[in-house]
Formats: structure tokens, sequence, C-alpha cells
């Protein structure tokens, strides 16, 4: 997969800063993700347009999927470029506004974002797996690679890059001496568990008893970073899914016109 990088960021970020980033991560790509999925891609700066682009003009964007990196939080703008010019590539944004509020360097958003991007580029796989706070019941988790240990990063050549879950944590059971994410790092209670999540990550899942998806966060700062997503009103899932909602009997009905926004996560409601 060829994944094109455009940067919208209006000059905040120069092209010089941004291919340092993409070779870190394209490193981290293919010496550290690629070995354990045996899933692969490049990232790859393509043409940029000075100031603000038109909808209609379109960037030199070749590749398999798209990553825009963009200063502004400005959703609908960003998301409506997107679909009028590149409607059905796989896509991701990255917002330097947003990182500044998560208090995360944009290198690790845009290497969360590249991740997932690989593991799941239409944002329509599930793994069941348990529920994350009620026993023995069974619900289908997001199949994201990064959300459950958000908060965790570590360098590459001198770029904070984000750590990521491993095959075995989709897994149903804990394997004695398996590793579930990259960096392994053992906290209070103990290494990360299958389908488990750590200090300031969250799991997402889709629940069948109640036919709603639903979140939970591992603690107060993931709460809070939830919290400053959903006032962006952007995730990829979010957008997807509020495309593809159901009725009470579990029928898919399409959307009329233009898709609201996803609902906010619980925590991030209740903050609210």
């Amino acid at each position: 997969m060829i994944i094109s990088v455009i940067n919208r960021s209006g000059g905040r970020i120069p092209d010089m800063e941004v291919h340092r980033v993409l070779r870190a991560v394209n490193r981290q790509i293919a010496d550290d993700f690629t070995p354990y999925w045996s899933l692969g891609a490049t990232l790859r700066l393509e043409g940029s347009s000075p100031g603000r682009p038109r909808r209609e003009h379109l960037e030199d964007m070749r590749g398999d999927a798209v990553l825009y990196l963009c200063d502004k939080l400005d959703v609908d703008d960003a998301l409506g470029y997107h679909d009028l010019n590149h409607r059905g590539v796989p896509y991701g944004f990255v917002f330097t506004e947003l990182s500044e509020r998560l208090g995360e360097d944009w290198s690790v958003t845009l290497s969360h974002e590249a991740i997932e991007l690989i593991g799941d580029p239409d944002v329509n796989l599930l793994d069941m797996g348990p529920h994350p706070r009620e026993r023995g019941r069974t619900v289908f988790h997001w199949y994201e690679l990064c959300d459950a240990v958000q908060a965790e990063t570590y360098d590459v050549d001198g770029v904070a890059v984000s750590n990521f879950l491993l095959p075995l944590y989709f897994t149903g059971g804990d394997e004695i001496g398996g590793r579930n994410d990259f960096l392994g790092r053992v906290h209070a209670d103990g290494p990360l568990r299958s389908f488990g999540v750590a200090p300031g990550g969250y799991v997402g899942f889709f629940d069948p008893k109640t036919r709603d998806m639903g979140t939970v966060e591992a603690d107060a700062e993931a709460a809070r970073r939830q919290v400053e997503k959903s006032r962006a009103g952007l995730a990829r899932r979010g957008i997807r899914y509020a495309r593809f909602r159901t009725d009470e009997a579990g029928r898919a009905r399409p959307p009329r016109g233009r898709p609201a926004p996803a609902p906010a996560p619980a925590a991030a409601r209740r903050a609210r």
C-alpha cells in the first residue's frame, strides 16, 4: 500500500519537516509493525497547494490511501474535500491543533492514523471478544490497532511515534509468554491483557444486545482525550458509522443527505 500524505497545514509545517517524520514512521512500519502483522505500507509526501486549496482542485494524490495533514480543525471542509475529490479512497486526518489539545506531537498522531489505516483501511472490521466491563458478555471490538495504548509512545530516529497492538491482543485468551502490544510495558496490574486497555487508552465496540456502539476509557486522562476528539467531531470510524445506522430490527437504513457526526462517547457526554 502507498499512503499519500497531503500537506494542507498552510505552511505551518514545512515539507522538509514532514519528510523527516515520514522517514521515521516508514521505518517504524517496516522494522516494527510489519514483522508482527505481515502488513505494510509506505507513506509518501505528494503535491501540496499553498493556502487553502479549492475543493474542486485535485491534489497530486497517486497512492492507494491518503492522509491529510491539516492545521485547523475544520471537519466539514476536510471531509467534504475528500468526498468530493477522492470518494472511495481510504483516508485519515491529522490535525496539528487536535494534537496540541491532546498534548502529543503531531508525529504521534500521524503514526497512530497510519497504522490504523493499514490495519483496517475501510473501517469495517470487528473482532469478537469479551465485554470490557461486564463479565460473561460478548461484544464485537473495533479493529483499532492503537486506541488501547494511545497514550504510549517511543522514538524512532528522534521522532515520537505511537505504540501499537500485536495480533495476540485479538485472541480469546492470554497466551503464556505472549506479548499483546509492541512496547510491552508492565503497569500496576501487569502487562496489557487480550482485549484490555492500558492507562490513557480506550476500547470501542459494537454491543449486539443494545445494537449500539460503546467505548470504555481506562482513566480520567483517556476520558479527557475522548472529550477533545468528540469536540473535534472527527474520527474515521465515527464518520463511517454515522452513514450506516440501523433500525430497531437491525436493518441498515441509508442516510439522507450529509451524515451527522457520530455520538460522543459516554464519558465525553458526561464531561460536557
